[in-house]
């Protein structure tokens, strides 16, 4: 049986159409006459400034005793220093130096014998006040272990890359885990040494009102191989960046109040997985790089400047698979992206779903869920997109569902994003009757009659039930900035 519709249909699609088009012109002419008069406006909606999640705390006790430091070899001690220097200087090749109490830091700690350990005796109860000057751990040989050691008050030069532990390119196979980075410009800079690993610790900036005074929390450069894991970041520009860097697996890792929580440039082959980025600018910032797997992590309510869950700019061959995006002001924004796949991602209670822009071609959008954001799917593109896989598309929570023989798959097609939805963002004060009859008569003959076709995106078979389950995320729906206005440029000034 022909699926084609009727003459008499078709004409009758091409009347309501014409006729939801006419009313549309008469609706518009009207409100941009009003905008231009000023007529056009409305109360903002905004949020109380309260989180909407509730960062993990951490404050221990601050060690008050002078520090002293025993410099172990094969497990027996060889010597006891109060000079943090001058005990590391003591160490060679494999040797450990355990800390308790607190170190004033009147110099750089300079590692430059392979498989050195600087440890607490007990976790944070060694303090290395840096007392605000320079780089604090200065590691310039391979296989090095920092462990359980507080580092606070580092040198506030970004240009001179104060941190408080710094690798250079001769320190691969430098592990630092359990640590704790207070006040720091640059929490960890690896300077091109591989096969690093950053795990467990917690590092917090300096907290300066601009971003642009604030360092990075783990700045990636040049390394391969390397592995951050189960650290929070927060009060710092980007939680993670990454700069040629590659073949980097970041896992459970939380990051809230940044610019960027994670941010790729010029970085290929890399993984994100199980990671949280709230109530930053941006959750997820990836851009001029290729061949990322980015899956199952959340982002919640990054409602900055740019306000992305996850940002896809200049971005090739990426899978974004098993996200969880909600309150976001943007869900997913894909700019100038290539041939890439977004599946399976639950898309909720966001300003837009997902913004569709500029030059992105190529990109398969399937499996996901669509549920109660402010406007699914926002697009620049001139041509109609198709977003579904083979035989199963996405589930949207605003669409007419038909599923006849119980597949799970609706009979009717969805259009997420058509005519009626751009003289939306074409004229943005016509927002006001987006609910209107003629605009629905519009979206009735774009989901109805294939023949009447339009630019916009499509799902030909969407899903007739939802995939994702809301619950755990429904007390951050409410805290949506509904008035929010979207960066169409995002992050052209902090390319690095």
């Amino acid at each position: 049986m022909s699926r084609l519709p009727s003459v008499e249909g078709l004409v009758s699609a091409r009347a309501a159409f014409l006729a939801a088009a006419v009313v549309l012109a008469v609706v518009l002419g009207g409100v941009v006459a009003a905008a231009g008069a000023g007529g056009a406006g409305g109360d903002d909606v905004g949020t109380d400034g309260e989180p909407v999640v509730d960062p993990p705390t951490y404050d221990p006790d601050r060690p008050t005793e002078s520090g002293t430091a025993r410099v172990l070899r094969d497990g027996s001690e060889i010597g006891t220093y109060d000079d943090l220097s001058a005990a590391v200087d003591a160490a060679g090749p494999g040797d450990a130096v355990e800390l308790s109490g607190v170190f004033e830091a009147d110099r750089e700690v300079v590692v430059d014998e392979p498989g050195v350990t600087i440890r607490a005796a007990s976790t944070h109860g060694a303090l290395i006040d840096g007392g605000g000057a320079g780089t604090v751990i200065d590691v310039r040989a391979p296989n090095a272990t920092v462990e359980g050691v507080w580092i606070d008050d580092t040198g506030e030069n970004l240009e001179s890359r104060d941190s408080a532990v710094y690798l250079t390119e001769n320190a691969s196979g430098t592990t630092l885990s359990e640590l704790y980075l207070t006040d720091a410009a640059f929490g960890v800079w690896v300077n091109g040494a591989d096969r690093v690993t950053i795990a467990d610790s917690r590092i917090e900036g300096t907290k300066a009102p601009r971003f642009a005074n604030r360092g990075n929390g783990i700045n990636l450069w040049e390394t391969t191989g390397t592995e951050v894991r189960d650290t929070e970041i927060t009060d710092v520009r980007d939680g993670i960046y990454y700069s040629w860097a590659s073949n980097v697996e970041a896992t459970g890792n939380t990051m809230w109040d940044l610019r960027y929580g994670v941010h790729y440039m010029y970085s290929d082959d890399n993984r994100l997985a199980d990671n949280v980025a709230f109530e930053n600018d941006v959750g997820y910032a990836l851009m001029v790089s290729e061949s990322i797997e980015l899956v199952n992590n959340t982002a919640v309510a990054n409602r900055g400047e740019s306000g992305h869950g996850i940002l896809l700019k200049e971005i090739d061959h990426t899978v974004v698979r098993g996200n969880d995006l909600v309150a976001n002001d943007n869900g997913v924004y894909l700019y100038n992206a290539q041939d890439n796949e977004v599946r399976g991602n639950l898309l909720y209670a966001n300003g837009v779903g997902v913004h569709h822009s500029a030059g992105t071609e190529g990109t398969a959008v399937a499996g996901n869920g669509f549920v109660n954001n402010d406007e699914q799917v926002l697009t620049t593109t001139r041509e109609l997109v198709a977003w579904n896989g083979t035989d199963r598309g996405n589930y949207w929570s605003d669409a007419r569902v038909a599923d006849t023989d119980g597949d799970g798959v609706s009979d009717a097609r969805h259009r997420p994003a058509g005519a009626a939805e751009r003289l939306v963002q074409e004229h943005p004060a016509a927002a006001v009757f987006a609910d209107s009859p003629a605009f629905d008569a519009i979206r009735l003959v774009e989901s109805r009659f294939p023949a009447v076709e339009s630019a916009g995106i499509i799902d030909h078979r969407p899903l007739a039930s939802p995939a994702h389950d809301v619950e755990p995320y429904r007390p951050y729906a409410a805290a949506v900035d509904t008035a929010a206005e979207y960066d169409d440029e995002p992050g052209d000034e902090h390319h690095q």
